[in-house]
Order: C-alpha cells, then structure tokens, then sequence
C-alpha cells in the first residue's frame, strides 16, 4: 500500500480495512490478522497496529475477543452505515473537487451518467 504522507498511516490502515469490510473482502465475523501480522504486511509499527484496532473497535466496526483475536462485527445494520458513511465522505470529496472545477451537482450527474455509457459501450 502506498501512503499518502498528508495523511496519518493509521487512518489510511484503517479506511483500507473499513473498505475490506463494506465491500465484503472481510466478510462479518471474519479474524482479523493479529497485531503483529497487521504490522507486517503494511510495514508499520506494531503499536501502530493496536491502535487501529482500537478505533476499529471503538467504531463498532470490530470486536476483540480475549485470548482469540479481533473480528469483523457481525453486526449488518453497523456495517450498511459504514458503507452509507463511506459513500456520503466520498461523494462529498467529488463534489468538492468539481465545484473547483466549476461544475455543480447537476452538471455532475450528467457528467457521470455520459461516462456510464462511454463504459457500458466498451
């Protein structure tokens, strides 16, 4: 994974997980890797790791269960608002970038929906 440097790694671990999660890479109820094996594949510090589950966890998003590891929530209604959130936060970042560009919501929309067909014809 490569980090963006205005960003925290953590956040950045987090929303890939979180993305994992809504998507169903991670399906509910799933392990988790342990701290250690987190810190391993994307190359951060083990402390790093244990706070990520922690937020993860203070989110809802996952539960940490003794002695056996951190799971995905089963929790469905948990996850449909974390993907709504996710969607809602990437929506308003594209919006953002196009009212710089001078382009207004409905422009927007006709704009996605001519790249709809473009790609619906490929």
């Amino acid at each position: 994974m490569d980090f963006d440097p205005m960003k925290p790694i953590w956040v950045q671990v987090a929303n890939r997980l979180k993305q994992q999660i809504v998507t169903g890479d991670l399906p509910p109820g799933s392990k988790l890797p342990g701290g250690r094996d987190l810190a391993l594949a994307y190359g951060i510090n083990p402390n790093t790791a244990a706070r990520i589950y922690q937020e993860l966890e203070r989110e809802g998003v996952c539960t940490t269960r003794r002695g056996m590891g951190t799971y995905v929530t089963e929790d469905d209604e948990r996850i449909r608002s974390l993907k709504e959130s996710m969607i809602r936060d990437a929506l308003e970042r594209f919006l953002a970038d196009l009212a710089g560009l001078g382009i207004s919501g409905k422009e927007a929309l006709i704009w996605l929906k001519k790249e709809e067909e473009s790609n619906d014809h490929q």
